[in-house]
């Protein structure tokens, strides 16, 4: 008997790839739920959907290949047709929260790159206003512990990550602070401000940057748009 929150997450990901083409570059995202979309895509290829893919994170990329997938970067190709990835929260205007897993950078630019962002979660992930969930933010090694204390200026209690008992290293080879803030009521705003701050490479908030959010729940699958919000089906 599978999980329910896991068949959520298998549903979102396999609504996804209703939009993609023959012969289109999909940006792959990195997370749990977008796992489940690899391992359908890894499928549809094998039947014969001609595609490329740009991993977002050294965890895809390992995943993608087992899988059969074709990948490609940015020195072959310029633009992404769409991007499929997850997210920690999304809120009302369909801003993110994201970087849990330590890929926020590279998820960025690939995003960034799409014409079209699709984003798969179930309904735990959506929320009112974001900050339940501490927000990443990938630094520099040298001098975190100025930026930390820079951050925590703007309202935050940051906390370096750690795994296994050691820090935890980017795909980039940089620190992550996760910083709990009390609530994110103006994500623009904190950041601008946090991108300002010397040390700060990049954050875990995505801006203005979904086209669309599929969300499953009670394995029922809802559209969200920037057009229709929460309203949308």
């Amino acid at each position: 008997m599978i999980d329910k929150e896991i068949l959520d997450k298998k549903l979102a990901a396999e609504a996804s790839l209703e939009y993609v083409e023959d012969g289109m570059v999909i940006g792959l995202g990195s997370g749990s739920t977008v796992n489940w979309m690899l391992k359908k895509l890894g499928e549809l290829v094998k039947d014969g959907l001609s595609i490329q893919g740009i991993p977002t994170s050294q965890r895809t990329e390992r995943l993608a290949r087992e899988l059969g997938i074709p990948l490609t970067d940015f020195s072959e190709v310029t633009k992404v047709d769409i991007a499929i990835d997850g997210a920690d929260e999304v809120d009302g205007n369909l801003n993110l929260l994201k970087g849990g897993g330590g890929s926020l950078v590279r998820e960025k630019i690939v995003d960034s790159a799409s014409d079209k962002l699709i984003i798969i979660v179930n309904d735990k992930k959506i929320v009112s206003t974001l900050g339940d969930f501490p927000l990443p933010v990938e630094v520099v090694p040298f001098g975190w512990e100025v930026t930390a204390r820079k951050l925590e200026a703007l309202g935050c209690a940051p906390t370096l990550r750690k795994g296994k008992n050691q820090i935890f290293i980017s795909d980039n080879g940089n620190y992550i602070l996760d910083c709990k803030f009390e609530k994110i009521s103006n994500p623009k705003e904190l950041h601008e401000s946090l991108k300002e701050t010397v040390g700060v490479v990049e954050t875990g908030l995505f801006i203005s940057m979904a086209d669309q959010v599929i969300v499953s729940v009670n394995s029922d699958i809802k559209i969200l748009t920037n057009e229709k919000g929460f309203g949308g089906s």
